[in-house]
């Protein structure tokens, strides 16, 4: 590490944000599996990008498939897996995009940890509150009936914790709320964000 001198390069994040017209950031998601994450992400990305808005997604089992393909699901893991993700993504602000991120992230402690790398100015939590038998009811990838079958250790919302944002920017509650209304409100919330101010 002390060799490691860090290059200075003269287009920086400003320059590509007022290139783009818009400033850059992460939008976080989180919440348990199968509460609509990926969903509402997808969607949300969809009316950013259709609008001019350069984004770029990150997603758990995407990440998992290919950067994070070395790395289990023990507590060592599980931060690991976090801590690439949220490198990953200050690189994206860095080059100007909106970062569209969905990951459960179940420990208040760990989301801390991935808001203090990105920067808490650049970090927008959006907690997506569904029950654990909505989520479980619609078990889409059929992870819950592994889990209660002991076929999946440590599954959050089963046999790990889930600790939910204690104030996140947005909540969304899916078994309340429709999905496009849902992507309204967090679009309108994210457009006073996309201001460049001089």
């Amino acid at each position: 590490m002390n060799n490691i001198v860090p290059h200075t390069f003269h287009v920086d994040r400003e320059d590509r944000n007022m290139q783009n017209e818009h400033t850059s950031f992460v939008v976080w998601f989180t919440g348990l599996s199968g509460s609509g994450k990926s969903t509402l992400a997808n969607m949300v990305e969809r009316e950013l990008f259709e609008s001019g808005i350069h984004t770029f997604s990150l997603d758990g089992d995407n990440v998992r498939g290919g950067l994070n393909n070395n790395l289990g699901f023990s507590r060592e893991d599980r931060k690991e897996n976090l801590r690439r993700i949220a490198e990953v993504a200050k690189l994206f602000v860095n080059s100007g995009s909106v970062v569209i991120a969905s990951f459960i992230s179940p420990l208040a402690s760990d989301r801390t940890f991935v808001k203090e790398i990105i920067g808490k100015e650049d970090f927008i939590e959006i907690f997506i509150n569904t029950p654990l038998e909505i989520c479980e009811k619609r078990d889409v990838k059929g992870l819950y009936k592994k889990a209660r079958a002991g076929e999946i250790k440590n599954f959050t919302g089963i046999d790990a914790p889930y600790e939910a944002p204690g104030s996140p920017e947005l909540e969304v509650k899916t078994n309340l709320e429709e999905a496009e209304a849902s992507v309204k409100r967090i679009v309108e919330y994210l457009k006073s964000k996309l201001e460049i101010t001089k």
